[in-house]
């Protein structure tokens, strides 16, 4: 496909706008109508069956009536809106020649307004020869199916994406200046494709800094996965320069060692073929690729390195700091408890022992007063007033709780108070009252009775429950 610049000097504003209107119409439709060509374009019905016929007469937009009447964006009328765009950004002034033609990708030369010669680089994914790029390559992601040109946008913008990230941390590839739709404009790399270099003064030399560029790719957790001649270039004074990035890979990819042996033994075949160089030193990416700082994969979100390892991996980092922190506090926990031992250990124990006496006196006399009044009382009204209590006498038994709770604060404070026991004489109760009593529980919702320090009371019942068994034996 020859893409001539003539047309797209003389294209006007109107060809444009409907040129633009079937590109917006193919996000949803495989086949743009009419009617929606006219609506996104803004133009008479009239008007815009004209200008439709020049753009099919330059082959920018192609007729299709399969399933039903309409027209679709070729890669000609891609190319100049790409161009157009490039143009009004003031980044190109001109186009060149064609310098390259790939199985997936046209470059051309093109000249920017201060007469600087620039590389363009239109990704034209879907040809015969390399129609397996859906199934090979995960531009798609989770996506069952899209055309070829929003997968070339998609293989474009990774392109981009790869040699700005790369250039920036000093590698060896070209320099990204802008990207639009399908195409890449970068700068015009001055050197040769290996596989048209004959001999080479420093083989070993070019081996050893192809080698060691693989390595510094997987360190920064990517895989090339086509490093060959074809995509290497060098200079007269054997500088390498890398280009095509599109299949670049994660280091963490389930096939990345495959990928990786995969392009060694590209580089030693080729070698040995071109320049009788033969080498057993090569890397191996379990052996010598360890992971540095930089992490492009992840940057990038590369192949092999999804949404989830992100996750995970930032998950990861957050329990290593909480770890650390742990310990940390663990460290000055133990060197303040060994303080605390060596300075005041010697002196609350004894404030503990010498409070236990006072405690157990009075628990005695509390033991003794209440066997008093338990004689006096006959054991059948003991025994009833024990069912009563079991029955539904909740709130008093609360009342009582709160009252020893109250006792026993002041116990803590300091303040002992000897405490009596006074039992009241039980009533029976009418038919009546018990009557309303039960229809009372029934209507109201059960109710479950919380204490700001209910954990403080089950501590304090807990021990006196463990003074009074102690006690037991006096």
């Amino acid at each position: 496909m020859k893409l001539d610049a003539d047309v797209l000097r003389y294209m006007s504003k109107d060809e444009f706008r409907v040129l633009t209107a079937v590109e917006m119409g193919m996000k949803n439709h495989e086949v743009v109508p009419v009617p929606l060509i006219e609506s996104i374009a803004g133009l008479k019905r009239g008007g815009t069956f004209k200008l439709i016929a020049v753009l099919l007469r330059n082959k920018l937009i192609a007729h299709d009536r399969k399933n039903y009447d309409g027209y679709k964006l070729t890669y000609m009328g891609y190319d100049y809106l790409a161009l157009k765009t490039f143009v009004k950004r003031g980044f190109i002034s001109g186009l060149g020649r064609k310098i390259g033609v790939g199985k997936e990708s046209d470059i051309y030369t093109v000249v920017s307004p201060q007469g600087e010669t620039l590389a363009l680089k239109l990704h034209r994914l879907g040809r015969v020869s390399f129609r397996n790029i859906k199934n090979k390559r995960d531009y798609l992601l989770n996506r069952q199916s899209a055309s070829w040109l929003y997968m070339s946008r998609l293989a474009a913008l990774k392109e981009f994406a790869y040699m700005k990230a790369l250039m920036e941390n000093e590698f060896p590839v070209p320099k990204a200046i802008d990207c639009n739709r399908h195409a890449v404009l970068m700068s015009l790399v001055d050197g040769y494709p290996l596989t048209q270099i004959k001999s080479l003064r420093h083989p070993r030399r070019v081996y050893e800094t192809l080698m060691n560029l693989m390595v510094r790719f997987a360190q920064a957790g990517l895989i090339h996965g086509d490093f060959n001649e074809f995509n290497l270039l060098i200079n007269d004074r054997e500088d390498i320069t890398v280009i095509d990035f599109p299949q670049m890979v994660s280091s963490d990819h389930p096939n990345a060692e495959e990928y990786f042996d995969r392009d060694v033994q590209c580089v030693r075949a080729f070698f040995s073929k071109k320049f009788a160089f033969d080498s057993d030193d090569f890397p191996r990416l379990d052996r010598d690729c360890v992971r540095g700082v930089l992490d492009l994969d992840r940057q990038l979100r590369a192949s092999g390195f999804s949404k989830e390892d992100e996750q995970a991996f930032d998950q990861l980092m957050v329990e290593q700091r909480q770890a650390d922190e742990v310990e940390e506090n663990a460290a000055e926990e133990v060197e303040d408890t060994e303080g605390m031992e060596s300075d005041g250990g010697e002196s609350s124990a004894s404030s503990t022992f010498e409070d236990e006496p006072i405690l157990h006196k009075q628990l005695i006399n509390e033991l003794e007063s209440s066997d008093s009044e338990n004689e006096n009382t006959p054991a059948d009204q003991t025994n009833t007033q024990t069912v009563a209590h079991a029955e539904g006498q909740e709130g008093k038994e609360d009342e009582e709780e709160d009252e020893e709770d109250e006792e026993e604060d002041g116990d803590e404070n300091g303040d002992v108070k000897s405490k009596t026991v006074a039992t009241k004489r039980w009533v029976k109760p009418s038919a009546e009252d018990v009557k309303k009593k039960v229809e009372k529980n029934r209507t109201k919702p059960s109710q479950k009775l919380t204490h700001r320090n209910s954990a403080k009371n089950k501590e304090k019942k807990g021990l006196k429950n463990a003074i009074n068994n102690r006690h037991a034996f006096f």
